[in-house]
C-alpha cells in the first residue's frame, strides 16, 4: 500500500468536510487492494440527516487511488423522502460536506471556481430541483459576478445590529457565503429581536426569517429599517432644533454683558 496515497486521501477526505472516522476504513480498503469501494458517512443536522457514499478507484496503472466523488442523501424528519446529489470531486470547484447539505436545503454558496479556460472568477451557486443533467444531478444555477448581487448592500438594507461591528459583519458575511442560515439580531421598534437570515442572489436580497423560521416578507423587514431610519432623522432634528433655539439666547446674553460693560464704562 502506498503510505503517501493513503495520507494525501486521508487529509482530502478531512478537508473536505468528512472528519477523521473514515480513516480506518480507508486504510483497510486499500490494503486489501480493492479496485474500487465506497465509505459511508452521516451527519445529523437539527431536523435532518446527510447521508454521504464516497467513491474510491484504483488506478489501471499504477498502485494510487483516488477519491472521486460522493453522493450526498438529504432526509428531513418526518417525511420519508429525500433529495440527493453527487458532487464530484477534482483539482479545482469542489463542494465540502456542508456547502453540499446547504445546497440541498435549497440555500446558495458563494465560491471562487474555475472555468474551462482555466480562468478564477466568483460565484453564488443553486441547485435548480426542476431541471436535471444527464447523469441525474439537479442542475447548478451560477449568479456570476456581473449579475450584481451585493451581499453588503443586500445586508445594510436591515436592522442588523452585527453590521455595527466589524468583525461581526465579517463573520456573519462568510457564514452566509457558505450557504450558511444565520442568526441575527434585528431592531424593530426599539426592541432587539432574534432573527435567521440566508442569502438570496437570485432576487438580490437576503431571506429573513423569526425565531420560528417563518419567513418575514421583504417589505415587512424594509419597513423597519424606513421605521428605524426615520426614527434616527426625527432625533437628528430634534437635537438640532434645540441648538437652534439655544443659540438666539447665548446671542442675546452676549448683548446684555456687552451692554453692562457699555454703563459701567460710562
Amino acid at each position: 500500500m502506498n503510505q503517501t496515497n493513503l495520507k494525501f486521501l486521508e487529509d482530502q477526505i478531512k478537508y473536505t468536510g468528512f472528519g477523521e472516522t473514515l480513516q480506518p476504513a480507508l486504510k483497510e480498503k486499500m490494503e486489501k487492494g480493492e479496485t474500487e469501494f465506497t465509505l459511508k458517512h452521516e451527519t445529523a443536522f437539527e431536523k435532518s440527516t446527510l447521508l454521504s457514499e464516497l467513491s474510491f478507484k484504483k488506478s489501471d496503472q499504477t498502485d494510487l487511488y483516488f477519491f472521486n466523488s460522493y453522493k450526498a442523501s438529504l432526509s428531513k424528519e418526518g417525511t420519508d423522502q429525500s433529495v440527493q446529489q453527487i458532487f464530484y470531486i477534482g483539482k479545482d470547484n469542489n463542494f465540502t460536506m456542508k456547502e453540499a447539505f446547504n445546497l440541498l436545503e435549497g440555500r446558495a454558496v458563494n465560491k471562487d471556481l474555475v472555468n474551462k479556460e482555466g480562468q478564477l472568477y466568483n460565484a453564488w451557486t443553486k441547485l435548480d430541483f426542476k431541471n436535471s443533467e444527464p447523469d441525474s444531478n439537479f442542475k447548478m444555477v451560477h449568479y456570476h459576478q456581473n449579475y450584481g448581487y451585493n451581499l453588503e448592500a443586500a445586508l445594510e438594507k436591515h436592522s442588523i445590529k452585527e453590521l455595527e461591528t466589524p468583525k461581526f459583519k465579517e463573520d456573519l458575511m462568510n457564514s452566509l457565503k457558505k450557504g450558511n442560515i444565520q442568526s441575527v439580531t434585528v431592531v424593530v421598534n426599539g426592541e432587539e429581536r432574534k432573527r435567521f437570515i440566508e442569502a438570496n442572489p437570485q432576487f438580490k436580497t437576503v431571506k429573513m426569517y423569526d425565531s420560528d423560521m417563518l419567513r418575514i416578507n421583504d417589505r415587512e423587514s424594509k419597513e423597519q429599517k424606513k421605521s428605524e431610519t426615520e426614527s434616527q432623522g426625527t432625533s437628528k432634528e430634534v437635537k438640532k432644533g434645540k441648538q437652534d433655539q439655544a443659540e438666539p439666547d447665548e446671542e442675546e446674553e452676549r448683548k446684555k454683558k456687552q451692554s453692562r460693560g457699555h454703563r459701567a464704562s460710562v
